[in-house]
């Protein structure tokens, strides 16, 4: 055989190799095979990146802050990545071949899966928003737990991370979740990985720890219960409203990273303000809109709109997506979690 020849082998055995390996986001130890020193790698991990995906993503600019990676080295970093994860253009038959693989979690309600398409979307960002005790939070508890069930029940097959700002989380609804799918009360818990965040930039801390923790294990689902509250708090009157704004479009930014890169989804809770300008209050039947503004609005794939029913009863509204009509569905708060109203 001839050099060339074995070249070209050897080439096409390395291409086979790193397809086989990018079945799930790659582990940042392989950039070691392509000329990136151990000491680099090290340093990238401190600072949040544990997967090939996590330094492609990123640009330049933030890399080179990290101590240690110069402007020349960030530039390697990059080019090396890059070879490993596919970022030109693909055709729309692919992308919709790899959509129709795209895999949903249950709400634990046959209505609201039907209104979602299936359930809560894998890879995207999922905002729910309405007042209190409209079933925000009673959603995250039945999704924390049927985001563990096989594919085929409509699960994920993988764990949860639940980031709690406002210290509403309760492991006693799991537990009421899991024994209604039959599951083990201990191992559902096990599963979950809990987090308090006291103020908003604890709460961008959280997501650094949760990328280690999805680079090592498989999680299905990203909770944050909820999104606003710490901003609403840590940052007072219009003075300050171009700072929080940007600290939360950092956040939602870190947020829309981690479900591209490990294919998770990713489900956050917003509370909403009353609307108290003039005329639009007037012919408004209900005056409320979700806080956060245009930034919030931007990054959340899907926006769904809760609201009190009779009892019960809750009902969901697609208020803003990009592929689902905007129709309605209601659903009910049981015992054993989320799931639809007795007739």
């Amino acid at each position: 055989m001839s050099a060339q020849a074995q070249a070209l082998r050897d080439e096409e055995d390395v291409e086979q190799e790193v397809e086989e390996d990018t079945t799930g986001p790659i582990n940042i130890v392989k950039l070691e095979e392509f000329g990136i020193s151990m000491a680099d790698i090290k340093k990238l991990a401190e600072n949040g990146f544990h997967t090939v995906e996590s330094v492609a993503f990123t640009p330049k600019k933030n890399l080179i802050t990290i101590k240690g990676i110069s402007e020349a080295k960030a530039d390697k970093i990059l080019a090396e990545a890059s070879k490993l994860v596919p970022m030109g253009f693909t055709t729309a038959t692919e992308f919709h071949h790899r959509r129709s693989d795209l895999i949903t979690i249950t709400t634990g309600s046959k209505e609201l899966d039907k209104l979602l398409g299936g359930g809560i979307e894998t890879g995207a960002i999922t905002e729910l928003f309405g007042e209190f005790r409209t079933g925000k939070t009673q959603i995250c508890h039945t999704l924390a737990v049927t985001c563990q069930l096989p594919v085929q029940m409509g699960g994920g097959e993988g764990k949860c991370l639940y980031v709690d700002t406002e210290g509403t989380f309760r492991p006693e609804r799991l537990l009421a979740v899991a024994e209604r799918y039959g599951m083990n009360g201990e191992e559902v818990l096990d599963n979950v990985a809990y987090a308090r965040a006291y103020n908003s930039d604890h709460q961008t801390q959280l997501l650094t720890q949760a990328a280690a923790l999805m680079a090592e294990q498989r999680f299905a689902l990203l909770i944050v219960d909820s999104a606003m509250s710490m901003y609403r708090t840590d940052y007072a009157g219009r003075g300050e409203l171009s700072a929080r704004q940007m600290h939360l479009a950092r956040f939602l930014r870190i947020l829309l990273r981690l479900a591209d890169e490990f294919g998770i989804a990713v489900v956050v809770t917003n509370q909403v303000v009353a609307q108290v300008d003039g005329q639009a209050a007037l012919f408004n039947p209900d005056p409320k809109k979700p806080i956060g503004g245009n930034i919030m609005a931007h990054a959340s794939t899907t926006r769904l709109y809760l609201r009190k029913g009779r009892g019960e009863t809750r009902i969901c509204k697609v208020y803003d997506s990009p592929c689902l009509p905007e129709s309605e569905a209601v659903f009910a708060i049981n015992a054993d979690g989320i799931g639809d109203p007795k007739e």
